[in-house]
């Protein structure tokens, strides 16, 4: 709303109508907002969930700590949720399709995750929402996601930024200059993604096909939805696997939407783009300023959820957080890049898939399962071990944090 009536004030002449024009201050005045939201609006909704006793039932698994974590009020994701929305509203351009498509993730994930969470605390289901329905859920999301990328007109890519040696003016090729950069105004719809260790940073899903004609292209844009449907729900799924300890997903998840932020940056931008020799996404500007609300959001969330929590995200929140970090990188096409960057989520579900399969064929093979770790996900295996839940999402952040500089690095190596 604050950009729409900064928008207004253009014809008037006053000081710093301006400012909502660049990405810095309102990327930096989203963050803010989303921090100040979620503190206030935390406060609240922590004493609302204590006064009615909405609080975690916790099994006894015979972790250190654990039982005292009891009647933690949980569900706490509606401030996340509730923050990122109202920085977002006020400071993104709506009309912008990549935003359009993440207030979609961050209201369907959250809502998949409060059915979920509803069941738990208010039915008295344990079980929650079934692992079928969740996944129907995420796959629906998927094809919608998926659809939009592969149809929207205004999701494009434009692949050569030319330098110029100087401002063209008459005569000048179309097209429009920018610092003394001209670019192409021919935009493409393409299959093609950032992928690293390569020349032109680029790799595209095509190479995968091996017909050609019609029936290779719609093969082509067929295989990029199924890979844009999988995103999603590894990341929705992954996040909601690393949501066992206090502030290990918020504070993980902070970390990866900062790179996000980052790289969504550098693809929105001309100059960046250029010099980095990535693909230029036109609108893609915009992820970077959600993602800072996102991040700010998340640090806001952080203040009540750090050890000791006084509040847990639940399914409402992790479910939304993979959501978001999902489709934000397919939307500026760094996808192929998660598996770095999400490190933390990748070895949290390996290491449930890799216990649970290794049980199912031991038991099979010997009668008895056995396990791979002392417990799944990975976080838990440490925590039998006996070290300190604080120490753990410590070590995890400085892990991610490892992971999220050497995504960054990737973009200059060639």
């Amino acid at each position: 709303m604050l950009y729409y009536l900064f928008e207004l004030l253009k014809k008037y002449d006053i000081p710093g109508q301006g400012l909502m024009t660049y990405f810095s201050f309102r990327a930096i005045l989203a963050n803010v907002i989303a921090i100040l939201v979620a503190y206030f609006f935390g406060k609240r909704v922590i004493k609302w969930l204590q006064k009615r006793q909405i609080g975690e039932t916790v099994r006894n698994l015979g972790l250190e700590g654990q039982m005292s974590k009891a009647g933690t009020p949980t569900m706490g994701g509606v401030i996340i949720i509730v923050a990122l929305l109202v920085s977002v509203l006020l400071v993104c351009d709506l009309s912008n399709v990549y935003v359009q498509l993440l207030i979609l993730t961050t209201i369907w994930c959250g809502g998949l995750g409060f059915a979920d969470d509803y069941i738990k605390v208010f039915k008295h289901d344990k079980n929650g929402l079934s692992e079928g329905k969740k996944l129907t859920g995420q796959f629906l999301l998927g094809i919608m996601i998926a659809g939009t990328v592969c149809f929207s007109p205004n999701i494009v890519v434009r692949q050569e930024v030319e330098q110029a040696e100087q401002v063209v003016e008459d005569g000048a090729p179309t097209g429009e200059v920018d610092h003394g950069r001209y670019v192409s105004e021919d935009v493409i719809k393409s299959t093609k993604t950032t992928i690293p260790f390569v020349k032109s940073h680029e790799f595209d899903y095509k190479y995968l096909i091996p017909f050609r004609g019609a029936f290779g292209w719609y093969c082509r844009w067929a295989l990029y939805a199924l890979v844009i449907i999988f995103i999603i729900l590894a990341c929705s799924n992954g996040a909601n696997l690393t949501d066992g300890m206090d502030g290990l997903s918020a504070g993980t998840s902070a970390i990866v939407g900062v790179v996000i932020g980052i790289l969504a940056w550098l693809g929105g931008n001309v100059i960046d783009a250029g010099y980095l020799n990535i693909m230029y996404i036109p609108g893609s500007g915009e992820t970077a300023v959600f993602m800072a609300a996102f991040v700010g959001a998340l640090v806001g969330f952080l203040w009540f959820n750090t050890f000791p929590a006084q509040v847990f995200m639940g399914d409402t929140g992790s479910l939304m957080i993979g959501g978001v970090i999902g489709v934000s990188a397919v939307l500026i096409r760094k996808e192929l890049l998660l598996p770095i960057l999400c490190g933390i989520f990748l070895m949290e579900s390996l290491s449930v898939i890799l216990q649970r399969g290794h049980f199912r064929r031991t038991k099979r093979k010997y009668g008895e399962g056995r396990r791979l770790f002392l417990m799944a996900p990975l976080h838990h295996h440490y925590q039998k071990q006996g070290i300190p839940e604080p120490r753990i999402v410590v070590r995890f952040w400085l892990v991610g944090i490892v992971l999220a500089v050497g995504t960054l690095a990737l973009l200059k190596i060639r």
